[in-house]
């Protein structure tokens, strides 16, 4: 099979060791497949403990396995305390570092949260059948963890240390958007010559280079609350302005290509002989490029400033926003993945999702990232969560050879 880069005859300059040659696609499948059954049994014991990303006992176990597994490959390694977030304690963020004789620093980054609560390991343990495995968070991002582990080992096996520094990052808090460890994490990777985001390739076995940004906005409706029967001329109703803001706002859903808002929840009032005097709507944007999730959050603001209902008062509160994983930060990875690909007959597209994920905010740091370079899988959050792990030797081998064609070719910008 064809060499993944053509190595170079020169001489490695002055003072940097000589490192091994590129592996060739062979190698690297072979290496992937003879630890095969380790990685099967990483996954097994990752989905084995209760991980929600609210668990922190749980999540921690993890952690501190992962860490143990890193520092049995040779990593350097180091667990980062994240800090309670609105009283809130999370897991640490894991970190090995392993040095190479090269220049490019590259990161693999997964998560060792999932979104299940306690009990559901033991309720749904581990299993594989025909080639499919199952069990909470299998897929999301078990897999994820357990192939950054096995893609280092492959290149440990061949002898390929061509990088500058290879970093393996797993963190806590992915599922709830990483309210503690998003700093650590854009700390780590700040300047890295590529990130790699290893949630699952899609279930056709597609990459992903696109993931809409994501606001979580919350609109709270003053009004002033009266008597319904006696002096209900006295009150301003919450409950009517809260009526109208969601049509308007829901018309704003679909106003560009791929933006979308949903009014996800609304409360008001306590007892129908009341005239409601505070009403809530948490709501939802969606956008494929930062511009149009800037301009519909700009859009609530300005209509909040002109309420329907005389007397009522509207508080917009932006509780997270999440930029875009867009194509400018993904496209040159992407076309060096399906290079990489090519060699081993792995045909895959890069596809855009609704969904995000870490690799939003690495690729808003500036940083060159691509996701969906885990294994096969679907089902995400929910029973049937499921992982093809009869296929996942290629793709560990497709993520340690893309590690093996940043190394080689220089600058991913």
């Amino acid at each position: 099979m064809a060499r993944l880069i053509t190595p170079t005859d020169a001489e490695a300059p002055a003072g940097r060791p000589q490192v091994a040659h590129p592996p060739t696609s062979a190698e690297l499948v072979d290496a992937a497949n003879g630890l095969d059954r380790r990685f099967r049994d990483d996954l097994a014991r990752i989905v084995g403990i209760d991980s929600g990303s609210h668990d922190p006992v749980g999540v921690t176990r993890v952690a501190d396995w992962a860490a143990g597994a890193l520092r049995g490959d040779g990593f350097d390694v180091e667990a980062i305390p994240t800090p309670d977030v609105d009283g809130r304690r999370y897991g640490p963020v894991v970190v090995g570092r392993r040095r190479g004789a090269g220049s490019a620093r590259v990161v693999l980054f997964a998560h060792l949260d999932t979104v299940f609560p306690a009990g559901t390991a033991a309720e749904r343990p581990f299993r594989v059948v025909d080639g499919i495995a199952n069990g909470p968070g299998v897929c999301d991002d078990a897999a994820g963890v357990a192939a950054a582990l096995a893609a280092a080992r492959v290149l440990d096996r061949l002898a390929y240390d061509g990088f500058g520094e290879l970093l393996i990052v797993f963190t806590p808090d992915e599922e709830v958007g990483s309210p503690a460890s998003r700093e650590i994490l854009a700390e780590l990777v700040t300047g890295a010559d590529a990130a790699l985001c290893l949630e699952c390739a899609r279930e056709n076995g597609d990459l992903v280079g696109a993931r809409k940004g994501v606001a979580d906005v919350l609109v709270t409706v003053r009004g002033r609350a009266a008597h319904s029967g006696v002096e209900p001329e006295r009150g301003v109703n919450a409950a009517v302005e809260a009526a109208r803001l969601v049509l308007d706002l829901q018309a704003l859903s679909g106003s560009v290509p791929g933006l979308t808002l949903n009014v996800g929840r609304v409360a008001a009032g306590s007892r129908a002989n009341i005239v409601p005097d505070i009403a809530e709507l948490h709501l939802e944007v969606r956008s494929v490029g930062l511009g149009e999730l800037v301009a519909t959050l700009d859009a609530i603001d300005e209509r909040a400033r002109r309420p329907f209902v005389d007397g009522a008062r509207i508080e917009v509160e932006r509780l997270d926003v999440c930029p875009p994983l867009e194509r400018v930060a993904t496209d040159a990875l992407a076309e060096l993945a399906r290079r990489v690909g090519a060699d081993l007959a792995l045909e895959f597209e890069v596809a855009a999702t609704g969904g995000a994920s870490d690799a939003n905010f690495v690729a808003a740091l500036g940083v060159p990232t691509l996701d969906g370079l885990g294994p096969v899988g679907g089902g995400d959050h929910g029973i049937d969560e499921w992982l093809d792990v009869e296929g996942a030797p290629e793709r560990i081998a497709l993520l340690a050879g893309l590690v093996v064609a940043i190394a080689e070719g220089g600058p991913i910008r």
